[in-house]
Parts: structure tokens; sequence; C-alpha cells
């Protein structure tokens, strides 16, 4: 097994291209070591000292570092623990975990704006930011702000509020005049 890494826009996340399928479709976010109990992939990738967060796209791994932590100390760690998991043949996710779509439920007045601003991002952004190792998914709107939830190397990178404000807010403005302002979610 030959497992590929990539830079991401966020220097503390690299992206692991295990060459085969990670998830079948959606995607998992483990903002921490506490919410790796749900895979066994996340849990052995938390065993690495330093890992700080985990994301899981249909072929890649995503994972965060530690600010005092280098790559060149972990990396070998993590290709190995990568490496180990699907060689031994056992699940990505636990049985009662799922991935998710991303987005949140939204009805109401506004369901038909939500429908467009949730294309948009589905056909527009999150292939790009997947590209990066990362998902961007709508998590609200309200009297004309959208609310998006960043995930994986989008979560906490330097660049992230330039694509936010100048890439996704403008791109939802000029197709649904509804949309005034983007702004980010923790949760």
């Amino acid at each position: 097994m030959f497992i590929q890494t990539e830079s991401t826009p966020n220097p503390a996340t690299l992206k692991f291209l295990p060459g085969q399928t990670v998830l079948d479709m959606g995607t998992a976010d483990f903002p921490s070591r506490d919410t790796a109990d749900k895979s066994p992939l996340a849990a052995r990738i938390f065993g690495v000292e330093g890992v700080t967060a985990v994301f899981f796209g249909t072929d890649f791994v995503t994972v965060t570092k530690a600010e005092t932590v280098e790559w060149d100390h972990i990396k070998p760690a993590l290709l190995g623990a990568i490496m180990e998991h699907f060689q031994s043949g056992a699940p990505v996710m636990g049985e009662e975990a799922t991935a998710t779509g991303g987005h949140a439920e939204h009805t109401g007045e506004d369901a038909e704006i939500v429908g467009q601003i949730k294309e948009l991002l589905d056909t527009r952004v999150r292939p790009a930011v997947a590209q990066d190792g990362g998902d961007i998914t709508f998590h609200g709107f309200d009297r004309g702000v959208v609310y998006l939830h960043m995930q994986g190397a989008c979560a906490g990178c330097p660049s992230s509020t330039l694509t936010l404000k100048m890439g996704i807010e403008n791109l939802l403005r000029h197709y649904i005049p509804e949309v005034v302002e983007v702004r980010p979610v923790t949760v």
C-alpha cells in the first residue's frame, strides 16, 4: 500500500491519500480526541502524539497537528497508523456511526433560498475545498446571513476568512440576491 500526502493551505493540516475509499459517501469530522470513539481509524490516528483533529472525505484523511509539533516528527507515525488500519481490514467507522452529508436541515419561509444556497455549495464550493482536504457545510440562514461550518483543513486555516468572504460570500451574493453576508460557525 502506498499513501500519498498533499499539503493544504492550512500549514497545520496535511492530507493523506491512501489510494482507496475512506468513506463511501459524506464526510466525518473529529475535531478532538473525545469524538474519535465512533471511528477505529480516527482513534488510531489520535494515538499519534500531537494530533489535534481528524477529518475523512471519500478518498482522503486530513490530519491537523498541534503548533508545537513538526510534520517531520509525526508524519511517519501517521503513515504507519493509516497503513496498519487499512491492512487490518477494520472498518473506518464504527457500527453505530455514520458519515454525514454535512448540511443542516432548514424549513420555513426561506426553504427555497436555502435550497439554492445548498445547491451552490454542493456544486461550486465543496468540490474545490475537498481538493484542499476540507469541507464547508450549511449551518443556517437568518435575515440574509448564511452561517457555514468549516471542517478539516478549512477549520483554523489562515486563509479561511478570505475564502469565506471573498470567494463564497461573493458567489452566493451574485446568484442569490437575498444573501447579504456569510459567517463561519463553530459547532
